[in-house]
């Protein structure tokens, strides 16, 4: 009877936890930069809780949220900074060698949305959580040493007061203030390039992005640049390479010939921005293997930055998207 009554406990808790698996993850990838350390951070407060779980303990999302940010705070302390390419350093001329790649540590990773953003949260608030998942506002809030990250995030993120985050991480009011006012002061350093808010059904951000996937499908180079915004920007993770400028984009792409030639697009959906799952053809049966999931922003209707991860063996599970489209 005793082990009936513990499983019966632990079905309970598991219950209550899972309803904010969601938000937690989304947490989690803000104060770490990547879709698979959130999902392990989360996994772990998970089974910490479960361990733990005790009705009598209080309201259980600020306890859950005690222990994700200490699991965080411990994964954060012997790792480096993870960043985009921008933030390796200047961006480089024409060429065809990309250089060494970099570990899969340095980078800030793409997250679906539908892994960190509650689909059945208010509208406003939707929006306002995919704003803040962005890579480029990701990658700002890794510049913020590891506590100062967890008080912007639950003060300017989640609206937390300066009261429940000082209980959360055993400080004063007074602490979270300044460390709130220190995290704000480095953010206004870092430029973070606009961008418009995502919506699927927007007309004029489908239609530009149904240019967009027939210009690439045809691999027309004139076509696919006419869409980018004059000081375009496009990297290439792994690789530091990077380029800023529609006529430095177009250069490369033209000296490159057509690597891509015949690749078909999927749309999804990564941090909230369009994103492209990209295909390459493989022989002469007429299958398309994973290649690549392109990140694009928009801003004034075009596209401001290309974003192209080549870890698709990785992330496109991640995504639900298939490694291999038939003919």
């Amino acid at each position: 009877m005793g082990g009936f009554g513990l499983n019966k406990v632990v079905d309970a808790s598991e219950v209550r936890t899972e309803q904010y698996r969601a938000e937690l993850i989304g947490y989690c990838y803000r104060m770490l930069g990547s879709p698979f350390e959130a999902e392990d951070a989360v996994q772990e407060t998970m089974v910490r809780a479960w361990r733990r779980f005790d009705e009598d303990r209080g309201p259980l999302r600020p306890w859950l949220y005690r222990i994700a940010t200490n699991v965080c705070l411990d994964m954060l302390r012997s790792a480096q900074r993870r960043a985009r390419a921008m933030d390796f350093g200047p961006w480089l001329h024409t060429g065809p060698d990309l250089g060494e790649p970099l570990p899969e540590g340095a980078w800030v990773q793409p997250v679906p949305d539908s892994r960190v953003v509650p689909a059945d949260g208010d509208p406003a608030e939707v929006t306002a959580q995919r704003e803040t998942i962005r890579l480029a506002f990701v990658a700002a809030l890794q510049h913020l040493p590891p506590r100062q990250r967890a008080v912007l995030i639950l003060r300017d993120v989640l609206c937390w007061k300066a009261d429940e985050v000082a209980r959360l991480l055993d400080s004063t009011v007074a602490s979270i203030t300044s460390a709130l006012q220190r995290a704000r002061t480095t953010l206004r350093t870092i430029p973070i390039a606009p961008a418009e808010p995502f919506q699927p059904m927007d007309e004029a951000q489908r239609r530009l992005l149904a240019r967009y996937c027939d210009a690439f499908e045809r691999y027309d180079i004139e076509a696919m640049v006419s869409l980018l915004h004059e000081d375009a920007t496009t990297s290439m993770p792994p690789f530091r390479w990077w380029l800023r400028g529609r006529a430095e984009i177009r250069r490369t792409l033209l000296a490159a010939g057509r690597p891509c030639a015949g690749a078909r697009l999927t749309p999804t959906v990564a941090n909230g921005s369009p994103a492209f799952a990209q295909y390459l053809p493989t022989g002469p049966d007429g299958r398309h293997e994973a290649f690549a999931l392109v990140l694009v922003t928009l801003s004034d209707g075009l596209i401001t930055e290309l974003t192209t991860y080549l870890d698709a063996d990785r992330l496109f599970p991640m995504f639900d998207l298939p490694s291999v489209l038939p003919s």
